[in-house]
């Protein structure tokens, strides 16, 4: 009886550690992962000679030495994460769950078969339907999730997986086994359908409000493009208006000139072709870049930019058609060219200055940010972006532009020196 408890423990573990290594992004390489995993699931495994067969016996040492497994699980999920959230610790938390229904078939087949090594056999059959099951439903639903920001209340989420692991705990293990109450089988049972049913609205619920919030932030994005047309519609006509009316008034001016010409007035024939010259200039229409969502976002932003007297110095090169979703790029431009604005609106005239670069070639896209900043900017020391002051509701623009730059694969380096904040965006298809 002993090697059996052992064995469909230690079968329960390489299935946590399966899972926990299946269901979250890694942060290291994945031999390194790997390794991590196999060193705390050998840990759970030997501390499980504790309570199983050195001291049977103790209630204390049994608390004890599984709270003490528990922190080594959650701890290897939060230290392997990528991102090391609250996320990490639910998905760590859901893997011990999904791992006790394995635990618990090898003690209903044994109870059932009195057949130990049949209770092991179908306990192993239970615990890699549940993987594949899990991974062929949810993974993608979780890892899509994984990546997004508009859910902030995991950390509540979390007393979901807390609540079932300790009912569970409590009707199958401690402080009396489904040995002692076999009764409380088709309870444990029932208890486990609830389980998996539960986590699937959620995670159905979590994928509801991914689509939503992205239904809203593409109409967002549309909304300000269809802005950004009419903006430049309007120019446009302005324009032509004007450029009629100076080509109308032509005739009057060269007659002006001729007069003058005979009159030897040259500085005054000077001062009118200056002033046709500069006429045409302030018609001109000003084109940022051949992309015309991009270009569309871009004068609506240097718009602003001038009414507020900010000086921007923009080198943007993106062709019509580009490799990545026009709207995506033209809203992390537009994040970033707003948070520079915001930064620098505070300062003198002289000193209200933006630097950005914008290259989308086929090979490559490169953005690049640079401006004065007054109040003191704090970067995140997990992924180096600038923390906002405002609340959990805001720096949503840094998020999208962290997002999207994964979604690329690229890179986003943020830097302050010298009371300068620098942003660089960069990926290499």
């Amino acid at each position: 009886m002993e090697y059996f408890v052992n064995i469909s423990y230690m079968i329960s573990h390489i299935f946590l550690m399966l899972f926990i290594y299946l269901f979250i992004k890694h942060r290291y390489t994945k031999r390194m992962t790997i390794g991590i995993c196999v060193s705390s699931g050998s840990a759970i495994t030997l501390l499980d000679c504790l309570k199983l067969t050195i001291f049977p016996e103790s209630d204390i040492c049994y608390v004890v030495v599984t709270v003490t497994q528990i922190i080594i699980t959650q701890c290897t999920a939060f230290f392997i994460s990528e991102k090391r959230g609250s996320k990490d610790i639910f998905m760590g938390l859901s893997a011990s769950n999904y791992v006790i229904a394995g635990s618990v078939s090898a003690i209903i087949l044994h109870i059932c078969t009195k057949n130990e090594y049949l209770a092991l056999a179908g306990s192993f059959v239970v615990h890699l339907g549940i993987l594949f099951l899990l991974c062929v439903r949810i993974r993608n639903i979780w890892l899509k999730s994984y990546e997004k920001e508009y859910m902030n209340n995991w950390w509540e989420l979390c007393l979901i997986p807390v609540f079932f692991y300790c009912s569970f705990s409590f009707i199958a293990f401690f402080p009396h086994t489904l040995y002692e109450n076999p009764d409380n089988i088709l309870g444990i049972i029932a208890f486990l359908v609830t389980m998996f049913v539960s986590y699937v609205v959620i995670l159905r619920y979590v994928e509801s409000e991914s689509e939503r919030s992205n239904i809203y932030w593409k109409n967002v994005m549309f909304e300000t493009y269809i802005r950004g047309l009419e903006d430049q519609y309007y120019l446009v006509e302005q324009s032509e208006q004007n450029l009629k009316i100076l080509r109308h008034d032509m005739r009057h001016y060269s007659g002006m000139i001729d007069t003058l010409l005979s009159q030897g007035e040259y500085k005054e024939i000077k001062r009118i072709i200056t002033y046709i010259h500069d006429e045409v200039d302030d018609n001109k229409i000003t084109k940022y870049c051949n992309n015309l969502i991009v270009n569309a976002i871009l004068t609506k932003i240097m718009e602003k930019a001038t009414t507020m007297d900010i000086e921007v110095q923009l080198e943007a090169k993106v062709p019509k058609e580009i490799a990545l979703n026009d709207y995506e790029l033209a809203s992390v431009v537009a994040n970033l060219l707003e948070n520079a604005i915001f930064c620098v609106k505070e300062f003198e005239k002289e000193e209200r200055r933006i630097e950005g670069k914008l290259y989308c070639e086929e090979d490559y896209l490169l953005i690049e940010m640079k401006n004065k900043y007054k109040e003191q900017i704090e970067l995140d020391p997990i992924n180096g972006l600038p923390k906002s002051k405002k609340g959990k509701n805001h720096g949503l623009g840094m998020k999208s532009v962290s997002a999207f730059s994964d979604k690329i694969g690229g890179n986003v380096v943020c830097s302050l020196e010298n009371g300068i904040f620098h942003i660089l965006v960069y990926a290499k298809f």
